[in-house]
């Protein structure tokens, strides 16, 4: 069975974009729609006023007709980053989200909102801060170790519906363990493609994925920090959407794409991020 969509908004301003990008997204993959409405400040005295999610419920519901989405709308009490995750679990859940507009004080003692869903959701999710529409180029991380396989086979889809160019990206950091792979990949950066290594096959399969769909695909590489030449190929190429895999599906105490990566990207873009978990099975 496909996954619907689960948008969420506490209302803020910042979660109208993810919207837009969900209904968009719903009208793409032909997928459900269930919109989330998250009341964080129950006031009793003014129990009869008007709700803040109203207005916002008034436009997505107008948005969702226009794409021809098939929708429910629900509305819970409490903490948006345990809402969320909650529900997210009810059901097989596509998750789109925006930023929740919290404090700045907030953020520095406890993270961005995005941080606690990565760690609480185990569907993929669409961090959308802005909504960078029409899609035409996609960067796909890959990591070598199987964790964007998920993320790798959504963009994939989306790719084929919006005929976007997809980028297969990954980058090499500096070589910290001396052994035989490590040093093939750290000498053969600029063509990990064709190395008989987990990341040139990963690249590999990624690339007659793509080609076999009848998808224009790339593959290119970087060297030095991670998040810092992941940042620097958003900004040179400017890409429409940004797919990572999340460690979170793995036990491993090392990996080269840690979930505080994902994270700290999400935080830093403004196109929109997906990252997903790994699953043997994704349809």
């Amino acid at each position: 069975m496909k996954p619907d969509l689960l948008i969420a908004t506490n209302g803020f301003k910042g979660t109208w974009p993810s919207i837009e990008y969900g209904a968009w997204l719903a009208a793409t993959l032909d997928k459900k729609v269930a919109l989330l409405g998250v009341t964080e400040h129950i006031n009793p005295a003014a129990i009869d006023d008007h709700h803040p999610l109203e207005d916002v419920f008034e436009r997505a519901v107008g948005l969702f007709k226009q794409n021809g989405v098939e929708y429910s709308l629900e509305v819970q009490n409490g903490n948006a980053e345990e809402v969320i995750p909650r529900k997210a679990r009810q059901d097989d859940f596509i998750v789109v989200s925006g930023p929740l507009g919290r404090p700045q004080i907030r953020r520095m003692l406890t993270g961005r909102s995005i941080r606690h869903l990565m760690e609480e959701i185990e569907q993929p999710i669409f961090y959308v801060p802005e909504s960078k529409l029409p899609l035409k180029k996609i960067l796909i991380c890959i990591g070598g170790l199987g964790y964007e396989v998920t993320a790798e086979h959504i963009a994939m889809q989306i790719a084929m519906k919006s005929r976007a160019e997809i980028t297969l990206l990954h980058i090499v950091p500096p070589m910290d363990l001396d052994y035989p792979t490590a040093r093939t990949v750290s000498r053969n950066w600029q063509n990990l493609s064709q190395t008989d290594t987990p990341v040139g096959r990963s690249l590999r399969q990624a690339l007659e994925i793509a080609n076999a769909d009848g998808l224009t695909a790339s593959i290119t590489a970087r060297q030095g920090n991670v998040v810092e030449e992941i940042l620097a190929e958003i900004k040179k190429e400017d890409y429409d959407l940004l797919c990572m895999g999340s460690a979170y599906s793995a036990n491993a105490l090392r990996q080269l794409y840690a979930p505080n990566v994902t994270a700290e990207i999400a935080e830093a873009v403004t196109c929109p991020v997906l990252t997903a978990r790994y699953k043997h099975e994704f349809k």
